[in-house]
């Protein structure tokens, strides 16, 4: 079957740079964060769209958007695939958003072929996979497979001390006629279309990534406590300097941590000193730790020494370390990443096998479901700024790709296990 019967590359191309505008920022990049005014919007026009197709929307209490092509068998485990809408507060226009309209795009083209799937076919945007406004991310598909607590997700705040309790409660009376699925359901299958966000399949003139795995990661919240002090009177040697202690240990999780092999992320991503001012020594740091390895023993190894070295170089000051996520590496499902690769192949599209460094929502459906994922090249391999960019024949020749083994699963008598 050609890829121009799959989907319509066009419809899919201008609906993909409308949902753009929403959160546009004066750089050609998008700040549509989760929850947000901005989501909402482009829930309200997916949606619209969705609907115009003869799909059916609904969402659950983790604010999950679905949109059901309905099947010949409502009883039978739905295909899933998707990705999410949210973006980071500097982000671009593929990440995340290229996942749900290619989804979007192979179920439309389904249904206007006329041939109703064995089961149904749910598109899904997962809530707040990005993690920028509410820390940590991939809550929705974390609540979905029941690996975090609804509770827990609730209570977390963002900057100006919004819960996403509270955000939640303002998605859902945006759209007070949209139904309510139970949290988490059975799923005979899950696929996720992403840019790489990676320089890999650019450098391999690449159009697709067959997607082996995701590799580990953790974090975590660190918080050191000091005590205030004129910065003129107070001498060095009775001094509690909390961004001190910040320093020296931040210096030893580098040199430690950050040079175990060639293959270890190690990041400290946002740092904030209290009280922050010219002349007063720091009673109070916190600051953030991204650690990420393939090999989950190197990775679990070096995560029991970020707190033993935050412990070392605390003193005079005290600090206290916080676990946030512990996602370990994961492999995606053989038979799915099989049909992948030969639907590149019959669609004449160069693939490759690739593993995934950055984490993605196929993580934990992975752990409920026979899942899998499929890359395209992101320019420059950039990715989380405003101008990342993706070649619309490429974003085609993706959507294309998953069009077909939706096909193939949506019209199979059983699912890959």
């Amino acid at each position: 079957m050609g890829s121009s019967t799959l989907i319509n590359a066009d419809r899919l191309w201008t609906r993909l740079m409308a949902l753009a505008e929403i959160g546009a920022t004066p750089a050609g990049g998008v700040n549509r964060q989760a929850l947000s005014d901005g989501e909402i919007a482009a829930w309200r026009r997916v949606i619209g769209w969705a609907c115009e197709a003869g799909l059916t929307p609904s969402t659950d209490a983790a604010g999950n958007l679905f949109l059901a092509l309905a099947g010949r068998d409502r009883a039978a485990p739905p295909l899933l695939l998707g990705s999410h809408l949210d973006s980071q507060p500097t982000g671009g226009k593929f990440d995340g958003a290229a996942g749900v309209m290619a989804a979007l795009e192979a179920a439309v083209s389904l249904a206007e072929q006329g041939d109703r799937p064995a089961r149904d076919v749910i598109i899904v945007a997962w809530m707040n996979e990005e993690g920028s406004r509410f820390a940590p991310g991939m809550m929705g598909s974390e609540a979905f497979t029941g690996e975090r607590d609804m509770d827990a997700i609730r209570a977390a705040r963002d900057a100006d001390g919004i819960s996403v309790g509270e955000a939640l409660a303002s998605l859902h009376q945006a759209f007070p006629d949209l139904p309510h699925r139970p949290l988490g359901f059975a799923a005979g299958a899950y696929l996720e279309l992403h840019i790489e966000q990676g320089p890999l399949l650019e450098a391999a003139a690449c159009t697709i990534g067959v997607v082996t795995g995701i590799q580990g990661k953790k974090t975590f919240q660190v918080v050191v406590e000091g005590a205030e002090g004129h910065a003129g009177t107070l001498a060095q040697q009775e001094r509690r300097d909390a961004l001190a202690a910040f320093a020296r240990m931040a210096t030893a999780l580098h040199a430690e941590i950050g040079t175990v092999d060639a293959d270890i992320k190690f990041t400290i991503g946002r740092v904030t000193v209290t009280p922050n001012a010219p002349s007063v020594v720091p009673s109070r740091v916190s600051f953030s730790i991204d650690l990420r390895h393939p090999d989950n023993a190197v990775l679990n190894a070096a995560g029991v020494r970020i707190a033993a070295l935050c412990h070392e170089n605390a003193a005079p000051c005290t600090v206290t370390v916080t676990p946030l996520v512990d996602a370990p590496s994961n492999a995606f499902d053989a038979r799915l990443r099989a049909s992948i690769a030969e639907a590149a192949r019959e669609q004449g599209h160069p693939a490759m096998a690739i593993l995934s460094a950055a984490g993605h929502d196929a993580r934990h459906l992975a752990k409920v479901c026979p899942a899998a994922m499929i890359f395209i090249p992101c320019r420059d391999g950039a990715s989380h700024v405003e101008h990342e960019w993706a070649e619309p024949n490429h974003v085609a020749a993706g959507a294309s790709v998953l069009a077909q083994v939706l096909r193939e699963l949506a019209f199979a008598p059983c699912i890959a296990a």
